[in-house]
């Protein structure tokens, strides 16, 4: 068998169908697609129409809400940083932020901070300077000998408004 003698076997690459190319090839007019109307036309969607019968999706009643206060937090897991500490890949001296955990991979998101939750095997001695922790992560950050700081996380758009606040205020005092 020589390089110049492969080939594909036979029927494994088929060709693209050319629709709509004249009576004789036998897809042609139509193109497959039957006779009229909006089935017929491209980029329909009619996914779920019921012939004016109001949809399924519609008649179910609706649950729940979606809470525009709710706050972001990446979530990250003990086991998930004693995971990175052993390979090296975090630094134990210092505290660990949002900034040094994101750098490291795990922290993903999370606009309001991170919250530390305490799955997994943890025995490093770290501090931490988190935005939450569940009361499980912070005993046994404390039980291997760490310290955890929970603080406030103010997201930048909120900083930007008291920013502006701030400068307005300031300029009416001057014009004052």
């Amino acid at each position: 068998m020589k390089l110049n003698d492969l080939r594909d076997n036979p029927g494994a690459r088929k060709s693209r169908v050319r629709v709509g190319r004249g009576i004789g090839s036998g897809l042609g007019k139509t193109g497959g697609r039957g006779q009229k109307g909006q089935k017929s036309r491209s980029g329909v969607s009619v996914f779920g129409f019921e012939g004016g019968q109001m949809p399924l999706h519609m008649r179910i009643p609706k649950r729940g809400f979606n809470n525009p206060f709710a706050k972001d937090y990446a979530e990250v897991n003990l086991g998930q940083i004693q995971k990175l500490v052993d390979a090296g890949k975090l630094s134990t001296d210092g505290t660990i932020d949002h900034a040094a955990l994101k750098a490291a991979g795990v922290a993903r998101g999370g606009k309001d901070g991170v919250r530390l939750l305490g799955k997994g095997q943890f025995s490093a001695k770290l501090s931490f300077r988190v935005a939450g922790a569940s009361a499980g992560a912070r005993q046994a950050v404390e039980a291997a000998g760490g310290s955890v700081e929970v603080i406030e996380v103010v997201p930048a758009s909120e900083k930007a408004a008291a920013k502006k606040g701030t400068t307005r205020a300031a300029a009416k005092k001057a014009k004052a």
